[in-house]
């Protein structure tokens, strides 16, 4: 039976011509079209569009009155007539003006090493030297009134310290100070109060 299948399949290789190809056509494809370029070229040039007009606005335009400057203002001409600034390396500073009213004022610090809480990273305080700052200063100035005023103060470990004659003082208290009981032996075997 497979005698008959070979000889089968022999027979129908013989029957089949040799030459047998299949026609291939070449594909054609239609010719590209491409947009024409945003911008102009000799080829494309760029479109002309008239200037627009527009109509003027039916509104007229407001006319706002000049600025009115109370003539009784006598602090308008106030300027400044001296001013300095300095920063330096070590962290120290100066500055200081002076205005056309006699208005002045100057201040300076410094940097300085103080015992103080330090925190470290985790929240930790410790108790150490840090660095901070110490301030001084003054300022003068002429009330409406025409009354002069000075004050100067100091900014430094002990705190911010004003001096003027126009602050107030905390009244002085005098009282006695109470007297603490005194204990007498009583008996030898404790105290008597009296």
């Amino acid at each position: 039976m497979k005698l008959f299948f070979v000889a089968a399949f022999l027979a129908i290789a013989a029957a089949a011509p040799s030459s047998y190809k299949p026609e291939y056509k070449a594909p054609s494809y239609p010719a590209p079209s491409y947009p024409a370029p945003k911008y102009p070229t000799p080829s494309y040039p760029a479109p002309k569009y008239p200037t627009p007009s527009y109509p003027a606005p039916a509104y007229p335009a407001p006319a706002y009155p000049a600025p009115a400057y109370n003539k009784d203002n006598k602090y308008a001409d106030i300027t400044i007539t001296s001013q300095s600034d300095e920063r330096n390396l070590d962290g120290s500073s100066q500055w200081s003006y002076a205005q056309s009213d006699y208005t002045t004022r100057e201040e300076s610090q410094v940097q300085k090493k103080m015992q103080g809480v330090t925190y470290d990273s985790y929240g930790k305080e410790s108790y150490g030297e840090v660095l901070g700052n110490t301030n001084k200063g003054s300022s003068y100035w002429v009330s409406p009134e025409g009354q002069k005023f000075t004050l100067t103060w100091a900014a430094d470990e002990a705190g911010f310290q004003p001096k003027g004659d126009h602050l107030p003082v905390a009244p002085v208290h005098e009282y006695e100070l109470p007297v603490a009981p005194v204990h007498i032996p009583f008996n030898g075997k404790g105290y008597k109060i009296y």
